[in-house]
């Protein structure tokens, strides 16, 4: 069995989006609280995010900036739907610009270790 990094981490994109989605679909009071705030989790899990799909998906960079967006300002419209929850247009932001600097940082650590 070898370890191939891009499939672990095209898993762990599919994961992180899964687990973003519903915890942005249930209701608040099954939401699990950390004592960071608000704005610091929503950077946290989707510059995770980003990173990972970085690493797992590197040769269509661009496709993948547009999909992180895409997928930030999906998980904002679904909340106008669900009881309970708010869709705000600053967690898309900050969820957005978190994506695409987890997606730079790949990229960056990627050149990093490229041969010259």
């Amino acid at each position: 069995m070898t370890f191939d990094i891009a499939r672990i981490a095209r898993f762990t994109t599919w994961a992180l989006a899964a687990l973003i989605f519903f915890l942005s679909v249930v209701p608040p009071d099954l939401r699990p609280e950390t004592p960071a705030p608000h704005a610091l989790e929503h950077i946290a899990i989707f510059s995770a995010l980003g990173f990972a799909a970085g690493i797992g998906y590197h040769r269509r960079p661009m496709a993948v900036a547009i999909s992180l967006v895409t997928f930030a300002a999906f998980v904002e419209v679904v909340q106008l739907f669900v009881p309970g929850r708010h869709a705000r247009l600053s967690d898309f932001a900050i969820d957005a610009l978190a994506a695409i600097i987890g997606l730079i940082v790949s990229g960056l650590l990627g050149l990093i270790r490229a041969p010259s």
